[in-house]
């Protein structure tokens, strides 16, 4: 296999950081070659840590959870509310080139490991804090989730079926969208730093990230003065574009183009439908997507799914199955990537996660370290 040039290589990186945004961030950073030392609390670790499931002997079990955002990782344990503790993260500091922390803001400032007093021994660092809100402002100080940042954002009010509760996206796509930001602003900033010698501060607010995300939806607010609302899989402005009901299944098409709405309807003997002024355009088949849902559905309701996938994918119309994880992670296009690896955990268990997906060169990342025990590099702290 070919190796990758590893672009982050020589990057130093501490993450004093829980659970999906920090870490996530993290993982991104030492996947791309960043030496990154996870500095955790004895107690426990990483809270993640604690969450199923679990693998591996009764007396030696792991986190598969914490293994997914872990990897590539070293993890020292350290009490940083401790003098012995504040002295460690200090030294490691010192020599690092980036910090990471997603503690609520004004935490570690209060233990003398804010901004402020890493920038007085160490003027380069890019010190990046993830939080709910941003470090200023009138919500600075509240706690916040995932959950309670999809809520917020608006996220929650355009997701799920019309007229149905409240439901958040089925993956923590704040706590992610955070993450990603994050690394991409280090990415940024250390040219950056390595052009003039000053490092920087990078505020990484979960509930602006996750406006970010939604840009159409707020352009969608911003032009019209109305609140997109709720259409379960179908798309405001383009039609057919959602999951249908077949005879056995639902399937997901998306014919999002006048050329594609025209191959549909000839596969379905439906030329007629062309010449109904209600579809003759992709805005006006959106604003019509109720009728035409149900014509498509009735027609849909004579074959099976996998036979109408088909078809419709033969005709270069984009059609797939909703696929579980079971199944998402054999499909045809993840094998032939190899996005699925091996991972060992540190108790012995071999199991498998989602590598780096992107490729350079046509190469991957691989991965270098398997997830931490806790505490696993003390060598680290202690050969200082």
């Amino acid at each position: 296999m070919k190796d990758v040039t590893l672009p982050l290589a020589g990057v130093k990186v501490v993450e004093i950081c829980n659970v999906a945004a920090g870490p996530f961030c993290g993982m991104l950073l030492a996947d791309l070659g960043a030496e990154v030392i996870k500095i955790e609390n004895p107690a426990g670790g990483d809270t993640m840590r604690a969450w199923p499931p679990h693998t591996g002997p009764e007396a030696d079990r792991f986190s598969e959870n914490f293994a997914s955002l872990n990897r590539n990782k070293q993890s020292v344990s350290l009490d940083l509310k401790s003098s012995e503790g504040k002295a460690a993260v200090l030294a490691l500091a010192s020599g690092a080139d980036v910090l990471i922390e997603n503690n609520r803001p004004g935490v570690l400032g209060r233990l003398g490991l804010g901004y402020e007093d890493i920038r007085a021994i160490n003027p380069r660092i890019i010190y990046c804090s993830i939080s709910a809100y941003g470090q200023r402002g009138p919500r600075a100080a509240e706690g916040g989730f995932d959950v309670t940042v999809q809520a917020i954002s608006g996220i929650m009010s355009v997701t799920g079926e019309e007229g149905g509760s409240p439901v958040k996206a089925g993956i923590p796509i704040s706590d992610f969208s955070a993450g990603l930001y994050a690394s991409y602003a280090i990415g940024a900033q250390l040219r950056r730093v390595a052009e003039t010698g000053i490092g920087v501060h990078i505020d990484v607010p979960m509930v602006g990230t996750s406006l970010a995300f939604a840009a159409l939806q707020t352009s969608e607010y911003f032009g019209s003065g109305n609140d997109p609302v709720k259409l379960g899989s179908a798309h405001p402005r383009n039609a057919p574009y959602q999951a249908f009901k077949a005879r056995d299944d639902y399937f997901v098409m998306a014919a999002g183009t006048n050329s594609l709405w025209q191959k549909v309807c000839e596969l379905l003997g439906r030329e007629d439908l062309l010449e109904d002024p209600r579809f003759a355009t992709t805005v006006l088949r959106a604003k019509h997507q109720l009728e035409l849902k149900a014509i498509l559905e009735e027609a849909f309701s004579r074959r099976d799914a996998r036979d109408l996938i088909k078809m419709f994918a033969d005709a270069g119309v984009p059609c797939v199955p909703i696929n579980t994880y079971s199944s998402a992670v054999k499909d045809r296009q993840v094998e032939f990537m190899g996005w699925v690896e091996d991972l060992t955990l540190p108790n012995g268990v071999t199991t498998k996660t989602i590598g780096f997906p992107l490729r350079f060169d046509g190469a991957a990342p691989r991965i270098r370290l398997n997830p931490p025990k806790l505490g696993q590099h003390a060598a680290l702290v202690n050969d200082r």
